[in-house]
C-alpha cells in the first residue's frame, strides 16, 4: 500500500505518526511519501519540504505569503502524482489540503482522497462539505458530532476519538517533583500558554503579561509557568521578560514533554490561547480561561462567517459555556483577569468546569481504542470498500 500524507502543523503531524504506526499494525507492506514534520519523520517518512511552510492562519496572515504556498502547491501536487499512490491523505490545513485534493484528482481521475480532521463547518463556512465532496471521498473526524455534517456533503466519515485521551498524564509523584524543580512549593500556580505561531504569540503575549500583572496585585502568591511551544519559545522567553513574578518559562529545547505535562497536571489555573491547547488543559482537569486576538480584517470577516456562540471545544463538546472566552476586541488584560482571579477563587465555577472536562474526555473517546488505530482501521475500511466497489 501506497499512501501520500500531507500535514501542516504540529497537531496534525501527531495526529499522522499515530496513524502510521496504526496502519503498520494493520498492513504489512506500507510505503508513505509527502511532507511531514518530526514525529511523522521520527516514523519513517521524509519530507518533501518542512512542513511548517504551510502552517499559517488568518486571511492577513495567507496573503503575504500567497505566492510561496503556490509553489508549495505545485510542487506536491506534482510528486504526488509523479509517485501515484493508492490513496492521498491529507492532514488538517484545510484549504491546502482541498485544493491540493482537487489538482491531484484533475491529474488522476479516481485517485482515491482521505481528509483526516473534518473542517469546522459547524463554525462557519458550511457550504464546504459540498466543495469538499467534489475532491474528499472519505473523512476521519476528532469531534463526535462531526460526521453527519461531512456525510450531508457526499463523503463517508468515521468519528476516530481525539488524540488528546491518549496522551500520557503526570501522576502526584511527577506533580511534587515538578514543584520541588522549579521552587514553586505550595503556590497556587497560573499556566500561560500564549499560543504557538509567531503573530499570535505577538499579539497574546503583551495582553497575558499585563491579565497576570492584575491577578498577581491581588494574588501575589501566585506563580506563573509559561509552557512555551517549540517554534516561539525563543519569542516566548523574551515575550516574558517584562512580566511581573519572574515567570517560569519552560522552553521545550531545555526540558522535555514530561516537564510539560507535570506543569499541566499541578496548575491551578490556566490563560489559553484558543485552540486545541483547551482539550489538553481538559485531560488534566485544569480549569482555563481562554483568550484570543487576532488581524483586525481576519477578525472582521471571520465574526460574521461564525455560526457559534463559542469556540472553545469543552464548551462545544458539552453544549455548555462553563469556559469563558475573551475573543477578538474582548480580549482585554482587565476582564481576563478578573476570569482568573474567579477561577482561583470560586469552587462553584471550578466545579463546573471539572464536570464540563470529564465529559468532554468520555465523549472523545477516552477508555476506548486508541484514535491512531480507529483512524487506520477507518483508513483500510474506506479503501476497501472502494476496491470493492471497483470490482478488485
Amino acid at each position: 500500500m501506497k499512501l501520500y500524507l500531507l500535514a501542516g502543523e504540529a497537531s496534525g503531524d501527531k495526529l499522522g505518526a499515530a496513524l502510521i504506526r496504526g496502519l503498520g499494525s494493520l498492513v504489512q507492506d506500507l510505503e508513505f511519501r509527502g511532507v511531514a514534520g518530526p514525529e511523522m519523520q521520527a516514523e519513517g517518512m521524509e519530507s518533501l519540504f518542512p512542513m511548517d511552510e504551510l502552517s499559517v492562519m488568518g486571511i492577513a496572515e495567507v496573503l503575504p505569503k500567497y505566492l510561496k504556498l503556490r509553489r508549495r502547491l505545485n510542487e506536491v501536487v506534482a510528486d504526488c502524482v509523479a509517485w501515484r499512490p493508492d490513496a492521498l491523505i491529507t492532514i488538517d490545513v484545510p484549504d491546502f489540503s482541498q485544493r491540493m485534493a482537487c489538482a491531484v484528482r484533475n491529474r488522476i481521475p479516481g485517485m482515491r482522497c482521505i481528509h483526516y480532521v473534518a473542517p469546522s463547518v459547524w463554525a462557519w463556512r458550511a457550504w464546504r462539505t459540498e466543495k469538499m465532496a467534489r475532491c474528499t471521498d472519505h473523512v476521519l473526524a476528532l469531534l463526535p458530532f462531526e460526521p453527519p455534517h461531512m456525510t450531508r456533503g457526499g463523503m463517508t466519515c468515521d468519528f476516530v476519538g481525539h488524540p488528546v485521551v491518549a496522551e500520557p498524564l503526570a501522576g502526584p509523584e511527577d506533580v511534587r517533583a515538578f514543584r520541588a524543580e522549579t521552587g514553586t512549593g505550595d503556590a497556587p500556580i497560573v499556566l500561560a500558554l500564549p499560543g504557538s505561531r509567531t503573530k499570535e504569540v505577538a499579539r497574546l503575549v503583551p495582553v497575558f503579561g499585563e491579565a497576570m500583572r492584575r491577578v498577581l496585585a491581588s494574588r501575589p502568591e501566585v506563580r506563573i509557568v509559561v509552557p512555551a511551544a517549540d517554534p516561539v519559545a525563543a519569542a516566548v522567553r523574551e515575550g516574558v521578560r517584562a512580566w511581573p513574578g519572574e515567570p517560569i518559562v519552560l522552553d521545550p529545547r531545555d526540558s522535555g514533554p514530561a516537564m510539560k505535562r507535570a506543569a499541566f497536571a499541578a496548575a491551578d489555573v490556566a490563560l489559553a490561547a484558543s485552540g486545541t491547547v483547551s482539550l489538553e488543559l481538559a485531560a488534566n482537569a485544569t480549569p482555563m480561561v481562554v483568550a484570543y486576538d487576532m488581524n483586525w480584517l481576519s477578525w472582521q470577516v471571520m465574526s460574521r462567517l461564525a455560526t457559534i456562540d463559542t469556540v472553545t471545544l469543552v464548551n462545544l463538546v458539552t453544549n455548555t459555556r462553563t469556559v469563558p472566552e475573551f475573543l477578538g476586541p474582548d480580549c482585554r488584560p482587565v476582564a481576563i483577569a478578573d476570569a482568573v482571579n474567579e477561577l482561583l477563587s470560586g469552587q462553584a465555577a471550578r466545579e463546573a468546569q471539572l464536570d464540563a472536562m470529564a465529559t468532554t474526555m468520555t465523549r472523545l473517546g477516552r477508555g476506548e481504542e486508541a484514535p491512531g488505530l480507529r483512524a487506520a482501521r477507518s483508513v483500510v475500511a474506506a479503501l476497501s470498500r472502494e476496491d470493492d466497489g471497483r470490482g478488485r
